[in-house]
């Protein structure tokens, strides 16, 4: 008797792609409650440990960023205050204020999707990442960034 093998129909996916459509999710619901749509996780050893999308209209907080949030969310999943053995998905590229909290978090990867050019932390020329921070970008950037404009141009329409 032959078992049936999915790899055998389905294209393998790699483990960043996987994640960053999880994060997409999360963007998803940011969207859904009328709020940017930039979602974002943390996976320790394969393991979403912590998700987050953003709050800040909802919360009346300007610091209520995905990141924020899921990095929050982790912290409380592992009892500790740091994640150097963690990787933090967002669909679009940390802000300043975001990528600075990595650093205290000591998260060991970040991936993110779409490039932000005019306000994420990329536009700076000193690192304020940690020094151990890996750092990969453009993952899935086209659906990422096509949900963040798709977002400002109704916005725009409706004033």
């Amino acid at each position: 008797m032959r078992y049936y093998n999915f790899s055998d129909e389905i294209p393998a996916i790699s483990p960043d792609d996987f994640f960053m459509k999880e994060a997409l999710k999360e963007a998803r619901l940011a969207l859904a409650e009328d709020e940017i749509p930039i979602g974002a996780l943390v996976v320790c050893k394969g393991q979403i440990i912590g998700r987050g999308h953003n709050l800040t209209e909802r919360l009346n907080d300007v610091s209520a960023h995905a990141e924020m949030q899921a990095l929050t969310a982790a912290t409380n999943y592992t009892g500790g205050k740091y994640l150097p053995d963690c990787t933090l998905y967002v669909t679009m590229e940390p802000c300043v204020m975001c990528a600075g909290a990595s650093y205290w978090f000591q998260v060991g990867k970040i991936v993110f999707g779409a490039y932000d050019t005019r306000l994420g932390f990329g536009r700076l020329n000193q690192k304020i990442t940690h020094p151990k921070t890996l750092i990969t970008g453009g993952i899935m950037e086209n659906e990422c960034s096509e949900l963040v404009r798709e977002f400002f141009r109704k916005k725009r329409l409706k004033s």
